[in-house]
């Protein structure tokens, strides 16, 4: 599955979000967390790359003019998860981070940090994650000791092929299973597609328990290692060779022209470089 199948199916999933469960009044709900993407990396906020179906969620949509996260992976997910600042959960800092006697720095979710997932479980929500966690797992806080009843994870990044040749495991439930193994997804798949799947799959869990859904969507793409399908690589190869100042005018120029930014707000200047930066 490409990205045009991939973004096809979140925009499929994203209208089944809209509407409530069939037995339960209360709203399903999906929050998806694309790693290190920025926000105008989107064609709908002056991105350089088709994105028709996310486009076609915003045009239909809320939009944020105004929006903050932590900065970093495991802070954010942190945040995102428990509407605490990332400190207050324990996770000030990624998951490889453990300081002694500092409970800001302490590599994973702190108990007193109650999940949204924690809360709707209790309510009797279907819960459930596909994607990357890295909120302290290898220091007994996986997925599924914070509230999901489901998870399909893998406990930090660089998970995207089943023959890559780092290998990191993905977790079913709190079991573990090695890349090439059947029961993740058979053939070659790609993570960013692999987690959609099984999000569907989720999904249809849920209806069929009759239960309203809570669903954590957390792609590894487009966090380094860049790992793509080479015929994705092969469409887009050659678009950012202009380099990365020019690039950047044109999107600035598409930003004003859409009316997102005023046209009194001069582009940042770049510093220059240096040598630190250069080894």
């Amino acid at each position: 599955m490409g990205p045009k199948q991939w973004m096809a199916g979140l925009a499929g999933i994203m209208m089944l979000v809209a509407g409530a469960g069939a037995a339960d009044s209360r709203p399903n709900m999906l929050v998806v967390l694309i790693d290190d993407m920025g926000f105008s990396d989107f064609a709908c906020y002056g991105g350089d790359i088709p994105t028709p179906n996310i486009d076609a969620l915003a045009s239909t949509g809320l939009r944020f003019t105004q929006f903050y996260n932590c900065a970093r992976c495991s802070p954010t997910r942190a945040a995102l998860n428990t509407g605490l600042y990332p400190h207050e959960a324990g996770m000030g800092y990624l998951d490889n981070l453990v300081v002694k006697g500092e409970s800001g720095t302490s590599g994973r979710l702190l108990e007193r940090a109650v999940t949204i997932a924690d809360v709707l479980g209790q309510s009797g929500y279907f819960t459930a994650m596909a994607g990357k966690w890295h909120m302290g797992q290898n220091h007994d806080t996986p997925p599924w000791k914070r509230g999901y009843q489901h998870s399909f994870n893998s406990t930090a990044g660089g998970v995207y092929f089943p023959g890559q040749s780092q290998q990191k495991p993905l977790f079913i439930d709190g079991k573990e299973y090695p890349l090439g193994s059947p029961e993740l997804g058979k053939g070659e798949w790609y993570s960013t597609d692999l987690f959609t799947d099984w999000t569907m799959r989720y999904m249809d869990q849920a209806q069929k328990e009759k239960k309203p859904f809570f669903l954590y969507l957390p792609y590894c793409a487009v966090h380094f290692p860049l790992m793509a399908p080479a015929e994705d690589i092969a469409r887009y190869r050659g678009k950012f060779k202009a380099g990365w100042d020019k690039l950047r005018e044109g999107r600035y120029k598409r930003q004003i022209a859409m009316g997102l930014i005023d046209p009194k707000w001069p582009l940042t200047q770049r510093l220059p470089d240096s040598p630190a930066w250069d080894t």
